[in-house]
Order: structure tokens, then sequence, then C-alpha cells
């Protein structure tokens, strides 16, 4: 809703404000807001039918009342470090478009083309999966089952691994091809897509640690852990920055990507070493076997996608827009079943991809807490 409010909102609205002599760029805020109140409304049946409408009380003695119930307190204390958090990122993001601002003109703009690209896997497969898991693994915590739990996060890792990594592969090796189809129009021109790709093979480079933290993350949570994530993120910030001031001198708006890159790898291999530490994670059978599967098919992509990138004029075909969109859905569609084939051929078999079934027994122990 929220993405469909601010398409309407460029598409019509833009031309709309400026027919009446206001800035045209304010429509997009306009249709943010609207995309946030929809979001709100669109809750509210769903809350009815299950029985759980809030009721708003305003006066003094029901927000006394709320204040000091106990699970409102508890609340409270856990938003505090997420708060804490979301301002970490918040002030990375800050930050980089502050120094992006510095530097050649457009760098703002390349970044930004750049993490669109770079957000629509880690949406798609890091998010997905990370609202996915939180609820299974509070339930798991709650019968303190530490053996669901552990196989619900391997779950998790092996499909980010098994989808995320050919991503990498196509952000990292055939960019080109991404940027042109989808942006080189208009003013974006060839310069545009050249300094793009540089950006998005910083952030390709760090994919697997952006869509692993979305992973990872939840196995704190839902332990009500909020703090160690948030301690980990405040490092990486601090890491992230020194390396923009190693990366940024030389390669400019690339160096800020691939600092973020990096710092993503970092977060995401200290959540998961920390999980394994406290016991919520153990490793399944059968790891190894699964990322030499993994690596075999990638390598038999990266050599397509290596050689599409090279061989073909994604830039040059900007004359013949119909042709590139199509070569660019069968590279794509060609990639895809040459990974699953690939897989399937070394003995990989789909029903994998399931949530792996509860096994039973009596409520595991949790580990050291280390």
């Amino acid at each position: 809703l929220l993405n469909l409010s601010w398409i309407a909102a460029a598409w019509w609205g833009a031309p709309w404000f400026a027919s009446m002599g206001w800035e045209p760029i304010h429509a997009i805020a306009a249709g943010v807001m609207l995309g946030g109140v929809l979001q709100l409304a669109v809750q509210i049946p769903a809350l009815r039918r299950v029985g759980m409408l809030p009721r708003v009380g305003w006066r003094a003695t029901q927000i006394r009342s709320a204040w000091n119930h106990a699970g409102v307190r508890r609340v409270m204390r856990q938003m505090a470090p997420a708060l804490l958090g979301v301002s970490v990122a918040q002030l990375s993001l800050l930050i980089n478009t502050q120094i992006a601002s510095h530097l050649a003109v457009g760098s703002v703009s390349w970044l930004t083309y750049a993490d669109r690209l770079m957000e629509f896997p880690t949406a798609l497969l890091g998010v997905a999966l990370g609202v996915v898991l939180l609820p299974q693994l509070s339930a798991a915590q709650a019968r303190q089952d530490v053996a669901d739990y552990a196989a619900m996060l391997d779950w998790g890792l092996r499909v980010a691994v098994l989808l995320a990594w050919p991503c990498a592969l196509a952000l990292l090796l055939c960019p080109e091809a991404l940027v042109s189809v989808l942006f080189h129009y208009g003013r974006f021109d060839a310069n545009d897509v050249t300094q793009t790709v540089r950006a998005l093979q910083g952030y390709g480079l760090g994919l697997l640690g952006l869509i692993g933290v979305k992973v990872l993350a939840p196995g704190f949570y839902a332990q009500q852990d909020v703090r160690t994530p948030v301690r980990i993120a405040v490092v990486v910030l601090v890491c992230t920055q020194a390396l923009n001031l190693l990366f940024v001198p030389s390669l400019g708006h690339a160096g800020l990507a691939l600092s973020i890159g990096l710092g993503a790898l970092l977060n995401a291999g200290w959540l998961l070493v920390g999980l394994r530490r406290r016991g919520w994670w153990q490793p399944g059978a059968a790891w190894g076997r699964f990322v030499m599967r993994v690596g075999l098919a990638s390598s038999v992509l990266a050599a397509g996608l290596a050689w599409a990138g090279l061989r073909v004029d994604w830039i040059g075909l900007q004359v013949q827009p119909g042709l590139r969109v199509a070569c660019v859905a069968a590279l794509l569609g060609a990639s895809v079943a040459a990974y699953f084939a690939v897989l399937l051929a070394c003995g990989w078999r789909m029903a994998e991809l399931r949530r792996p079934p509860k096994e039973k027994g009596a409520p595991v122990k949790a580990g050291p807490q280390g």
C-alpha cells in the first residue's frame, strides 16, 4: 500500500500539484502520508475479526492504568534498545548521504538507484524470512523447545544461502543488464549506468550479510534479547565509518556501498557466532554437502552471468528497449533454470525448502549463555 501510494503520487499527484502551482515533489510527501494511513487502516478490519481491536481511552485514569500495567512496562523496556537500533540504521544512512553529497555530482542518486536494486532481494528474501521466523521462534521459545528453535533458525539460514547467493552473483557479475533495463532512459545516461553499477557491486558483495541479518536477528528477538543486536549494530556502524575513511578517497560513492556491504557481513557473522555460543542455533546435518551443492550450482551460474555481462552491450541496446527487456528476461530465466538444474543433478530436492517438521519429544533446556 505504501509503494502503491508512492507510485500514484509520482504518476498522478505530481502533475496535479504542478497544475495547481505547487511544488510537484510535495506530492511524494503526500503519497507517503497516505500510504501510512492506509497501512494502519487495513489492519483495523483484521483486528476486529480476531477480537483484538484496541480500545483507546483518553481519560487520565485510563492512561494511568495502562501506564502501570506490567505488560506495558515490559514493552517499554524492550522498546528502548529497539529505538536505539532503528536510530543506528538511520544515523548510518544520514552519515553516508552527507558524505555522498560532498562527492561527485550525482553520487547520492547513484547510491539511491543501486540501493533500490539491493533492497529488492533483501525484502523478498530477508524481510519475508524474518516475518515468518519470528512468530515461529517465539512459539518454540515459549514451549522451551530449543531443538525446534534451532531447527527453524537452521532452515532459515539454508533458505537464505540457497536464494541469496545467486542474487549476489547477479549483482556482482551482471549488474549492467539490471541497471540498464530498469533505469537507462531519459536523462539517465550511460555514465549514470556505469556509476550506479559500481555502487551496486559494493552492495552485492554484502548481500548475503544484509539478508542474513534479517534472518538471524529474530533469533535474539524471540528470546526477548533486543540489546545484543543493537550493541552489535552500534559497533558495526563505527566499523562502517572507519571503512569509509579507507575506501571513499579512492572509490568515491562506490566505497560507501562497499563499506555497507562489508559491515553487513560483519554484522551477520557476529550474530551467527552469538546464536551459536548461546546454544540457540545448532548447525544441522549435511551443511558441508549443502554448501558444496550450492557452490557448484553458483559456479555454473557465475560463468553464464559473467559471459552475458561481457559479451552483450547492454548500454548500446538502449536504441532497442524491447529487445533489451527480452534479453534480460531470457537471461534471468535461463539463470534460474540452470542454477536449480545443477542443484537437482547434485542431489538437492525441492522439499528442502519446506519448513522442517517439529521434532517430537520433551523440551530441551537452553544451552550456555556465554
